[in-house]
């Protein structure tokens, strides 16, 4: 049918005789099954039983087999520019050769499942594929080849797809990081890459990673979460949105501060929804996930060294080059190490505004964080000095948790207001109080003000944004 995708040769087609006689009784002699047919994830249940296991491992060694005779026929250059529905009519054309040159019969449900799967293992990232097409999904977690977590909701579910096994897994990992350019291997174990739809990716390989190769993505959002969305969510309420509306518009600068899954980068980007169009802006990140809709923004991402150990850029180096180019703000996707000067000059000498997230567990961690940073910089500075310098350049500290129950909640709004001798004090403004915990283990509790008026009030008003007292006033749950 589709011949201009195969290869030339003929005698690639027909697949070799010894394996005519292995495929039947392929569940006593080999591992376990590539993976498991099943088109949806769903938590970990019972095992099978023994008649539907051996279904499982008989359908895996048919489509190991039936992947290598696709590598064997298919020509791989011409597959570039196929279209989706040529490339699976060839697939399903040359799966149905080879199941009638070995009279295997499948019904019409693991016929169609197996034809999917290998145009994910051809064109897309084989058993991960449903997964990333899973919009319930936030995060896939990869222990080894047998071992695949998902995170739905807020919680960590084991899901029922496996690879082959680890030369399988290893295969999917250099597809991934060679098509942007970067490898992993032995002497380089651990990459950092971007997904073609800009899911973030992270693997660490064997004999790094013990029992098997550990991979991390964290998937992108093709649809940005928005103020409206995040208060409907529960997140924060809408006087806390007011009156981040007036801060951000106000050019206060505003570190996000939060541990890892928290909600900083989705606060980021809902926090820059309040930015004036007409303002440039230039974002920095290792990897750009960052979702700006004004009109005028730059963006750069840093990049790791080549092979032979050059050509790195760094944040630092974005962020140097950034402020030569006519900024208004600048927007640092996440600070964690000598980028950190940079960034708290920039918002002190005329960048108003500027934004960054950091990894810390309160407010005032986060500015423990900021002077740790420094001094791993190699900044040799008094103490006091370094806190003048921070107090001076941060306005506004966003602190971000995911609580227990997986639930993301702004949990602190506070406000830096400045040095009381060597301390820089900061004054919260807005909390989650948590009340108890349903039979559920659901969290329950609510946002209040602290009745604290806010240091900035004043600059509120002169930029028009007159906020009602009513707001600072501290209430309780109904």
């Amino acid at each position: 049918m589709f011949s201009k995708y195969r290869k030339a040769s003929p005698a690639a087609v027909a697949p070799k005789a010894d394996n005519v006689t292995e495929l039947p009784q392929s569940s006593e002699k080999k591992p376990s099954v590539t993976r498991k047919v099943v088109a949806k994830t769903s938590p970990a249940r019972a095992a099978p039983t023994d008649k539907e296991q051996k279904r499982k491992e008989r359908m895996g060694e048919i489509k190991l087999e039936l992947h290598r005779t696709l590598l064997d026929n298919l020509n791989l250059a011409a597959l570039e520019h196929a279209t989706e529905a040529d490339l699976k009519a060839e697939i399903n054309d040359i799966a149905q050769e080879y199941l009638n040159e070995q009279g295997i019969v499948l019904n019409r449900e693991d016929r169609t499942t197996l034809n999917q799967e290998l145009y994910h293992e051809v064109r897309g990232l084989g058993p991960l594929e449903p997964l990333l097409q899973d919009d319930m999904i936030n995060d896939i977690l990869v222990n080894g080849p047998n071992q695949i977590f998902v995170e739905r909701a807020g919680r960590l579910e084991l899901s029922d797809v496996t690879f082959k096994d680890e030369r399988h897994l290893l295969r999917i990992i250099d597809k991934i990081v060679s098509a942007v350019g970067r490898r992993v291997d032995e002497s380089n174990p651990y990459v950092d890459a971007r997904l073609a739809d800009g899911s973030r990716f992270n693997a660490m390989v064997p004999p790094i990673a013990v029992d098997g190769s550990l991979v991390s993505i964290r998937k992108f959002k093709k649809e940005k979460l928005g103020v409206d969305d995040l208060v409907s969510f529960g997140a924060f309420t809408e006087e806390m949105a007011a009156y981040l509306q007036a801060a951000v518009a106000c050019r206060l600068n505003v570190i996000v501060s939060g541990g890892t899954g928290s909600g900083k980068t989705t606060t980021l980007n809902a926090l820059s929804s309040f930015i004036d169009d007409s303002e440039r802006i230039l974002t920095i990140e290792d990897t750009a996930e960052l979702q700006l809709q004004q009109t005028h923004v730059g963006r750069m991402e840093s990049r790791p060294a080549n092979v032979e150990g050059k050509g790195a850029v760094s944040q630092r180096d974005c962020l140097r080059n950034a402020l030569r180019m006519r900024p208004d703000r600048i927007i640092v996707g996440e600070t964690r190490g000598e980028e950190v000067i940079d960034m708290l000059q920039a918002m002190n000498t005329g960048h108003d505004g500027s934004m960054t997230t950091i990894h810390a567990n309160s407010a005032r961690d986060g500015v423990s964080r900021l002077e740790n940073m420094i001094a791993m910089a190699g900044i040799e500075m008094p103490i006091k000095a370094v806190r003048s310098q921070i107090a001076s350049a941060v306005n506004l500290i966003v602190q971000a948790s995911r609580l227990q129950d997986g639930s993301r909640r702004m949990v602190s709004i506070t406000e830096v207001t400045g040095m009381e001798g060597d301390v820089i004090s900061m004054q919260e403004i807005f909390r989650y109080q948590r009340v108890g915990l349903t039979p559920d283990n659901r969290i329950i509790g609510h946002f209040t003000a602290t009745g604290v008026r806010s240091h900035y009030s004043e600059r509120f008003k002169l930029w028009g944004y007159d906020l009602p007292p009513a707001i600072f006033e501290p209430f309780a749950a109904e």
